[in-house]
């Protein structure tokens, strides 16, 4: 470098070194003004002095200017013989703005230019990762990790990309070290919470985030770690507690706007979650997984097409697409759409053949032969994934497999692993549960019912289909829904959240006038008319609002409902072989299985008794099957609806279906399910004891 001397000053001979050393020193000691000046000064002899625009970048991000400290960086790193090391933290500072095409591009120059410089590997690492492109990533990090074997921050970056890869002990291991090493990283610790939430150890998980908002309580993935613990222990108010808790002191966080927005999603609070949803967009545009929980969201609300284009947004984004990709194909599913669905999990699968999501809902579209090549592969899928939930739902999906094959033996096995996994994650008093219901009957008497009766609000556009699940509910909700003056809304947790918010429901309730009721009508009711588009009734196909008829009842004196029975062991059948979505927590053991069947039993039978048969209806499943047109006309007579041909062409209705019936309600009746029961009996034992015992 020519030994240039700077403009007129008070040391009017310094030179362009010197100056550059000088603002090296005022950097290094924090002293930002200084150093400015004098690299500006350098600027304005050599206007593309590379080192001192590095340093003027380096100070731009400092101060929170990242804009113009990528500038400056971009335009240091135009010189012929830049360092390494500029190229490396350009590559770091187009990361932070999400620029990671333009951040690969920096860091790959950076390494070819310096196969030693181990930061520059580290930033290249940490891109492609937040590329999804992992394996790569996890080679460069690991090279991070020879080159430093005592640096906490290295085993850190190397378990997130392991634990994105599926590798989930190896992630462990690295995180362990991690602390080891720091055992006050608070990001570590944040960073094992998510993995244990991973491997089912939720109570450790919510553990470890607890430990990480006590090192950094302004750690936000910490907050949204621990609410994905209570969620996963279906804790979902203890949930939201902490994830507002995040939002009090960082308002816009995307990650946190969208936790919060599945968590009132879960709730049924629907309005409040896509408002956060578009909130949380807003926040992180750039983020696919705003953009993904929006989608989620708005194809919950029946706003199909919306859902899609935020899909398809989310998968535009850098990162994981895969999420939103399979999230596109399970809309497209629900929508009826089952040849655009299949091609959808087709296409995930064959470029991320461990998505287990994906491989899951496949298997509910198509049949499975004994010699169908993909049980092998998803049998191998579950001997290398250490994911917990992702373990769950492979049991389940090839219990279905091999009970499509004839190979009972193996299903059974596979459905008896799945349900002890699942049943392990929370806490179930089934006798308690059974008290409970009880306790309905006897508060919601024939003389309580009679004290109120005609005092709630005037309505009859909700009919409630409700039952046991997998009792038909789904199929009597399309049947219905396709009449042209009904709508399906699936299944609404309004009711249930009515009947919570009583104090002391059950008992409670008969405390209540007429005005109350009414005013509980009124709320209802605000959730369900958005959803009648029009037309004269709108479905409310919650199966879990049978412990509800008597309070439903009051609310709503002139609805319908519609009570859906099905055998009682071929339905306890369909419960046990389904993972559902929702919390059914009484479904993964058979034992409890049956003793819950035995106490919705009673409590129907008390329904039965003590509301008119004119409002309480009941229709059985096998009928129903035998004898459609037979069984439709009684309905929609009973439902004072005219009759519609619509109504046996069911299959062929456009609606967005969510429940674990959505594939069969897009086929014909058929009576293969009737009596299925039989050719598993010796499966069912610990079932059929409980049941046998009620009629001994």
């Amino acid at each position: 470098m020519a030994r240039k001397t700077l403009p007129a000053s008070p040391d009017s001979t310094m030179t362009v070194v010197d100056a550059l050393e000088r603002a090296n020193a005022h950097w290094n000691a924090g002293q930002l003004e200084q150093a400015e000046s004098l690299c500006q000064r350098v600027l304005a002899v050599l206007p593309d002095q590379p080192d001192a625009l590095h340093i003027l970048g380096l100070i731009a991000h400092t101060c929170g200017n990242l804009d113009l400290a990528i500038g400056h960086l971009r335009k240091a790193c135009l010189s012929p013989r830049v360092p390494a090391l500029y190229l490396s933290n350009l590559a770091e500072m187009c990361r932070q703005k999400g620029a990671l095409s333009n951040a690969e591009d920096a860091a790959r120059r950076a390494v070819a230019l310096d196969a030693g410089l181990v930061q520059a590997w580290g930033n290249l690492g940490i891109i492609l990762q937040e590329m999804g492109q992992l394996e790569e990533s996890a080679a460069c990090l690991e090279r991070v990790v020879a080159a430093q074997p005592e640096a906490a921050t290295a085993h850190n970056n190397l378990a997130n990309t392991y634990s994105r890869l599926g590798s989930l002990e190896k992630a462990r291991a690295h995180y362990m070290r991690a602390l080891e090493l720091r055992p006050d990283y608070a990001e570590a610790q944040s960073n094992l919470a998510s993995l244990l939430n991973q491997l089912g150890q939720f109570e450790a998980a919510a553990e470890a985030a607890r430990l990480a908002i006590d090192l950094d309580p302004r750690l936000a993935d910490a907050y949204v770690n621990l609410a994905g613990a209570e969620m996963n222990r279906m804790r979902l108010g203890e949930a939201l507690r902490w994830v507002e808790a995040l939002l009090s002191f960082s308002p816009l966080h995307g990650g946190g706007l969208a936790a919060k927005a599945r968590i009132l999603w879960q709730l049924d609070l629907m309005d409040d979650a896509l408002a956060t949803a578009r909130r949380a967009v807003a926040a992180s545009p750039q983020s696919s997984d705003t953009h993904n929980v929006l989608g989620q969201i708005l194809q919950a609300m029946d706003f199909g097409n919306e859902a899609l284009a935020a899909f398809d947004k989310a998968a535009s984004l850098p990162g994981l697409p895969v999420a939103a990709l399979a999230n596109r194909a399970a809309a497209l599913m629900e929508q009826g759409a089952m040849d655009a669905a299949l091609a959808g999990f087709d296409a995930v699968i064959a470029n991320h053949p461990r998505h287990v999501r994906s491989w899951a809902n496949r298997v509910d579209l198509k049949r499975f032969a004994a010699d169908d090549p993909d049980i092998d592969r998803m049998e191998t899928l579950l001997t290398t994934t250490s994911d917990f939930n992702d373990q769950i739902a492979l049991h389940f999906a090839l219990g279905k497999a091999h009970l499509d094959a004839g190979q009972s033996g193996s299903a059974f096995a596979h459905f008896n692993e799945g349900n002890r996994m699942k049943r392990s994650t929370f806490a179930l008093d089934i006798k308690a549960s059974g008290r409970w219901m009880r306790e309905i009957a006897d508060t919601f008497s024939q003389s309580a019912l009679e004290h109120l009766a005609g005092q709630g609000h005037p309505s009859d556009m909700p009919i409630f289909v409700l039952g046991m699940p997998r009792s038909g509910t789904s199929l009597i909700e399309q049947i219905l829904a396709s009449h042209p003056d009904v709508r399906g809304a699936g299944e609404l947790l309004t009711m249930n959240r009515l009947a919570s918010n009583l104090p002391g429901y059950p008992e409670g309730a008969t405390g209540l006038t007429g005005e109350q009721l009414r005013q509980m009508g009124e709320v209802y009711l605000a959730r369900l008319a958005p959803l009648a588009k029009g037309r004269r009734h709108v479905i409310d196909k919650m199966p879990a609002n049978f412990m509800h008829a008597g309070l439903i009842r009051l609310v709503f004196p002139q609805a319908r409902i519609i009570h859906c029975r099905r055998d009682a062991i071929d339905t306890c059948l369909s419960c046990y072989t389904r993972l559902f979505t929702t919390e059914q927590r009484f479904t993964y053991d058979l034992a409890e299985l049956g003793q819950f069947y035995l106490d919705y039993q009673s409590l129907t039978d008390h329904w039965r008794a003590v509301l008119p048969a004119s409002h309480f209806i009941e229709v059985d499943y096998e009928a129903v099957v035998d004898d459609l047109e037979g069984q439709a006309r009684q309905l929609l007579a009973a439902l004072n609806l005219p009759w519609d041909d619509h109504c046996l062409a069911f299959h062929k209705t456009s609606r967005i279906v969510r429940t674990a019936s959505a594939t069969q309600v897009r086929q014909p009746i058929y009576k293969s399910s009737v009596g299925r029961w039989k050719s598993y009996a010796k499966h069912l034992q610990p079932l059929l004891n409980v049941l046998e015992r009620s009629t001994s």
